[in-house]
C-alpha cells in the first residue's frame, strides 16, 4: 500500500542498456506539491530516471507507482506529467501564443477524434468520459494566464525567432504547464543559459512551482542550482542514489566523500578514528562529535572551507604558512600548507601570502565518514532519507 502523500513512487528500478547497468535497484518516492532535484555528474543515471517517470522509457525491472497504481507500462501521453528538455522544442512556424496553445488544440482534437469514434462504433472511450473540449475562449484565457506567469504578457503575437533564449525556455516551460500536469519534469532546462540568466531562472522556477502547487522532477549536474531551489536533492552516481534529502542536510551532513566533494568545496582528508569523538589526522587529535566508527579505524575526514578559523599561530590546533590568497567576491580563499596536506580556508579577513597562521577547527565542524569504498550506496541513501 503506498503511503497517500505520496505522488510517485519508484520501487526497485533497474535499467540495462546492452547489458551495461545504468539504474542499479533505485527506490525513490516524491511527495505532492514537493520540488525534487536529481543531482549528479554526467551518466549517473538521473536523466533515465527522468524518462521513466514521463514513460519515454521503461525499466528492465521494477514498478513505477502513480498515486498508487501502477504505470510502469503505461504510455508517456496517458500519463499526468508533461517534460521540458534543454532544447526547447518551440515550432518556429507558430507564434508565442500559438505555441503556448498547442498542447490545449492537440487535446481538443483527440476528444474529438473519440467523439467521431464513439459515434461511428458506440464505444465511450476514456477521452469523451473524463475531458471536456475547449472553447476558443478557456483556451486564450488559459494562453492568458500562463503569458503572465512566465512574465511574457503581451508577446503573445510575437514570432518565437524573434525571443531571446530564456523568453524561449519561459514559452517552453508555459506550454508544459498550460494543460495543468500534476507532474512537471525538467531534464536540464536551464544548461543552455548564460550565467545571469540562469539564476534569474532559477527564482522564477521556484516562483512559478509555489504559485501552482505542482510537483516539479528537475535534472542538472549543478549543485548550486540543486540547492538554490529544491525542497528535496537526491545525489546520483553511477546508477545508484548515494544520499537524499533537504538541501541543507545534503550541504551539512554529507553521506560520503564524493557527496561531499560534489556539493560544494570540501578538504577531504584521510584519518584515523581513534575513538568515538576523537579523530586523528595531519598528525594531530581533534574532539568530534561522531561516534560509532570503533577504535583506529581509517575514516574520512570532510571538513568545508568556511569552518576553518584562522587564529594565531600559538593557540591552533594546527600551524600553516599560506601558500596563495584569492579574493572571490565575498571572502578570501587562502590555500594554507600544514606540511602534511594544504587545506583551502574560506575567510572574511585576508592573510598575507607567505605569513604564518594558527588553525582551528570546532569538534562540530568536522565530518567522519567511511571511506567511500567501503560504504554500501544503498545503506547510505537510506539513513539520509
Amino acid at each position: 500500500m503506498m503511503e497517500q502523500e505520496h505522488l510517485i513512487d519508484l520501487s526497485n528500478i533497474s535499467k540495462e542498456y546492452d547489458g551495461t547497468t545504468v539504474l542499479n535497484n533505485i527506490n525513490l518516492y516524491v511527495r505532492k506539491k514537493e520540488f525534487v532535484t536529481l543531482l549528479g555528474p554526467s551518466g549517473c543515471g538521473k536523466t533515465t530516471t527522468l524518462r521513466i517517470i514521463g514513460g519515454f522509457e521503461y525499466p528492465t525491472t521494477g514498478t513505477v507507482y502513480f498515486e498508487g497504481q501502477d504505470i510502469t507500462a503505461i504510455p508517456p501521453y496517458k500519463r499526468q506529467v508533461n517534460t521540458v528538455f534543454q532544447k526547447y522544442a518551440l515550432f518556429p512556424h507558430l507564434n508565442v501564443r500559438d505555441n503556448i496553445a498547442f498542447g490545449l488544440n492537440v487535446k481538443n482534437h483527440k476528444i474529438a477524434n473519440a467523439s467521431l469514434k464513439q459515434k461511428l462504433f458506440g464505444k465511450k472511450t476514456a477521452e469523451v468520459s473524463d475531458m471536456k473540449k475547449l472553447s476558443r475562449k478557456e483556451i486564450d484565457k488559459k494562453v492568458d494566464r500562463m503569458l503572465e506567469l512566465v512574465n511574457l504578457k503581451g508577446y503573445g503575437k510575437r514570432s518565437v525567432d524573434q525571443l531571446s533564449g530564456g523568453q524561449q525556455q519561459r514559452i517552453a516551460i508555459a506550454r508544459a504547464l498550460v494543460n495543468e500536469p500534476e507532474v512537471l519534469l525538467l531534464d536540464e532546462p536551464l544548461g543552455a543559459l548564460d550565467l545571469k540568466l540562469r539564476k534569474e531562472m532559477q527564482l522564477e522556477l521556484k516562483s512559478m512551482q509555489q504559485q501552482l502547487g505542482i510537483t516539479f522532477i528537475y535534472v542538472t549536474h549543478d549543485q548550486e542550482e540543486a540547492l538554490t531551489m529544491s525542497d528535496t536533492v537526491v545525489v546520483m552516481r553511477d546508477g545508484n542514489i548515494l544520499q537524499i534529502g533537504d538541501p541543507k542536510r545534503i550541504y551539512d551532513e554529507p553521506a560520503n566523500a564524493f557527496v561531499a566533494d560534489f556539493i560544494g568545496e570540501s578538504n577531504i582528508l584521510r584519518g584515523t578514528m581513534m575513538e568515538d569523538e576523537l579523530v586523528n589526522f595531519c598528525g594531530v587529535n581533534f574532539p568530534c562529535v561522531d561516534s560509532g566508527f570503533g577504535e583506529n579505524v581509517p575514516v574520512d575526514v570532510v571538513i568545508r572551507p568556511e569552518d576553518i578559523m584562522i587564529v594565531g599561530e600559538d593557540i591552533g590546533q594546527l600551524t600553516g604558512t599560506v601558500q596563495s590568497v584569492l579574493f572571490k567576491g565575498v571572502h578570501y580563499e587562502m590555500m594554507i600548507d600544514t606540511g602534511d596536506t594544504v587545506l583551502k580556508v574560506h575567510s572574511t579577513v585576508m592573510q598575507p601570502q607567505g605569513s604564518r597562521v594558527g588553525i582551528s577547527i570546532v569538534p562540530y565542524n568536522i565530518h567522519i565518514m567511511h571511506p567511500m569504498d567501503e560504504a554500501a550506496p544503498e545503506e547510505e541513501a537510506e539513513e539520509s532519507v
